[in-house]
């Protein structure tokens, strides 16, 4: 699949209620919400994807994504299956990870499950953008 990190982005609007995660050497911050009514911006340090909420304001610099990865694990708490996007850099680290987000345990939104998988059915396991286009 050969597209930009705009498109899929866009297509992350289908995912519903995600944990978003950004972890840095000191700290980790996570913040439940939708991917919803992005716009962008090109700035000298990159072209933005940014996404302002009730709760938390986004901002990935889209240049610095090199790959993209779809995950499922096993809960740390809890017996199920945990889905995950994770945006990688060049050096292979996690830039930001989406997770589905559960209700209960294990519990997700109607068609959420079934929206992350035609996204991984349609993009393959790893996927790669093509150069970010505002």
């Amino acid at each position: 699949m050969t597209t930009t990190l705009k498109e899929f982005l866009a297509a992350c609007e289908t995912l519903g209620t995600l944990r978003l995660i950004v972890t840095s050497s000191a700290a980790v911050l996570e913040a439940r919400g939708k991917i919803e009514k992005l716009f962008y911006a090109e700035l000298p340090k990159g072209k933005y994807a940014n996404m302002h909420t009730e709760g938390f304001e986004f901002h990935l610099n889209m240049d610095k994504i090199i790959q993209v990865k779809f995950e499922t694990g096993e809960a740390k708490r809890g017996n199920f299956t945990t889905y995950a996007i994770r945006f990688l850099d060049d050096k292979q680290e996690s830039a930001l990870s989406l997770f589905l987000q559960w209700g209960k345990p294990g519990e997700y939104e109607p068609g959420q499950v079934e929206a992350w998988q035609a996204l991984r059915d349609r993009y393959g396991d790893i996927w790669q953008p093509l150069p970010a286009e505002i």
